[in-house]
């Protein structure tokens, strides 16, 4: 009896810092049972050895910020049936985004003694805008629960079950007080995607929107709440400037508060 073709699983990265691709490797003993349901084809951060495309699945990992990348992420487009990214940098720029609001030419002339001989794009921008994407995990690194639930879906032929609610439905779960309206400290969680198992809250520290903006975050809202107790425009524009800074809900709201 002829054996059934194991799907070819490829892992990208463009600019990032790895993080993301080491929460696969970190399913350690489920790692097990993924290779034993995909052929994993190109991984560099685990294997010297790559098989050729095309991909059955991608996974993306990073940000676009030269022209050689712009270029590139086309190549795994077209030789890949499905593209998920996973990420912050990948689904909405990363932390490298934060240029997007200075001119970078300003930032390579102090650090690099010949910024000529840099090729770097103006923005660093997520992938979903220069292909398309087929899913995208977010988080800062990525829940590899998560991770595994998307391989298994796209395994099964079904959508991946994610949640799109906030992290407040995370510490209601666990039983943790509202730091937000107990102890004060500025805190993304209402308006941040679900994810992290509410680790930051869980040591009563606000939630620093790792996740990006949950579905329709009421920014508006919290920040003219926070501008009530006292939180100046300074202070607003830099807690939506982090991980997650130039995902549409958080870039549009830190840029209402620009002085």
């Amino acid at each position: 009896m002829k054996q059934k073709r194991k799907p070819k699983l490829a892992v990208w990265k463009f600019a990032s810092c790895d993080g993301c691709q080491l929460s696969l490797l970190d399913c350690e003993d489920q790692l097990l049972d993924v290779t034993a349901e995909v052929d994993i084809a190109n991984f560099p951060e685990a294997s010297r050895a790559v098989a050729k495309g095309p991909y059955d699945l991608s996974l993306v990992e990073g940000s676009i910020t030269t022209p050689h990348d712009a270029e590139r992420i086309h190549q795994v487009r077209r030789s890949s049936k499905f593209l998920v990214t996973i990420g912050a940098c990948a689904t909405a720029g990363g932390i490298q985004a934060l240029r997007n609001f200075k001119d970078v030419k300003s930032f390579t002339s102090l650090v690099y003694a010949s910024p000529s001989y840099l090729e770097v794009l103006a923005k660093s921008t997520p992938i979903a805008d220069h292909v398309f994407v087929d899913f995208q995990l977010r988080g800062c690194p990525i829940n590899k629960l998560q991770l595994l639930e998307v391989v298994n879906a796209f395994l099964n032929g079904r959508k991946p079950n994610i949640p799109g609610y906030s992290v407040c439905m995370e510490c209601k779960r666990k039983g943790i007080i509202c730091g937000l309206v107990s102890h004060g400290p500025p805190c993304l969680g209402p308006v941040t995607q679900a994810g992290c198992d509410a680790l930051c809250p869980s040591y009563h520290r606000g939630c620093f929107g790792c996740y990006g903006p949950k579905e329709t975050p009421n920014t508006a809202s919290i920040s003219e709440w926070w501008m009530k107790q006292g939180m100046s425009d300074g202070e607003l524009l830099r807690l939506f400037r982090g991980f997650n800074a130039y995902a549409e809900a958080f870039r549009k709201e830190s840029e209402a508060h620009e002085e």
